[in-house]
């Protein structure tokens, strides 16, 4: 409840706000529709919406796996090898410069309107951090300790597997949740610049209507989808990673104790 209820209050307050403005304020339907307006929309046009949910949610979740396996095994060779850090990282970070909005029409026109470009543009929106997350994740590894598994004779696999993997999983993870609350917005935007099904071109069909009452609920599920997938993604790192978590609430003890 401590962290549910500020954020569930502000948005409370937020909503209020808003539809206390489109009240008094006597503004169109069409140009800011109130909230009740944006729900009313939502629930009549639940069936169109949840078909384009589902199809760009598809795109967010293959274009996020992709990036999550070619990015940690990116972040493993880079790890492993300084030379290919020292010549690729800058060009990884220099890559991100570059708008997606300016790549997306390119793919279009290079593989069409269907999947494969949402999932391309998914991709490119969440290597970046993972990548970035895994490759400080493994320079975090405990000198110390790394020296004492190679006193102990472990092998290479084993300093990576009971070692500088657990090490590496916080920041992993870190980069696993800014990257999933990127996918569904790459999908989307993908699905903007040319697309036959999905959210993105049902708010650009609804802005070629007028309708801005579905494009706040188009962005509302959107939204929603998002923070669904974020928490999802915290779920998985508790029960993945439960050493870590009975470490930090054993560190909050002591300091409690302390003072």
């Amino acid at each position: 409840m401590k962290q549910i209820l500020p954020p569930l209050l502000l948005v409370l307050i937020l909503v209020s706000l808003w539809q206390l403005y489109v009240s008094w304020s006597g503004i169109r339907q069409t140009i800011l529709p109130g909230p009740f307006r944006v729900i009313e929309a939502l629930v009549n046009f639940w069936d169109v919406i949840s078909e384009n949910l589902i199809y760009t949610l598809v795109e967010a979740t293959l274009g996020f796996t992709i990036a999550l396996a070619i990015g940690f095994l990116f972040a493993v060779l880079l790890d492993y090898s300084p030379v290919l850090r020292r010549a690729v990282y800058p060009l990884l970070v220099a890559s991100q410069t570059i708008p997606i909005v300016a790549i997306a029409p390119l793919l279009i026109i290079w593989f069409g309107y269907d999947i494969v470009p949402k999932i391309i543009v998914v991709w490119l929106v969440c290597f970046f951090p993972i990548v970035v997350a895994g490759v400080d994740g493994f320079a975090s590894t405990d000198r110390d300790t790394t020296r004492l598994f190679k006193s102990l004779q472990a092998s290479t696999w084993q300093i990576f597997w009971k070692l500088r993997l657990p090490s590496a999983l916080p920041f992993i993870f870190s980069g696993i949740r800014i990257a999933i609350t990127y996918a569904v917005a790459g999908a989307v935007l993908g699905e903007y610049v040319g697309a036959e099904k999905g959210l993105g071109i049902f708010i650009q069909r609804s802005k070629n209507s007028f309708r801005n009452d579905l494009i706040f609920a188009a962005v509302l599920v959107i939204a929603v989808a998002s923070i669904l997938l974020f928490l999802l993604v915290t779920v998985i790192q508790h029960r993945t990673m439960p050493w870590y978590y009975r470490q930090q609430a054993g560190g909050k003890k002591a300091g409690n104790n302390k003072k």
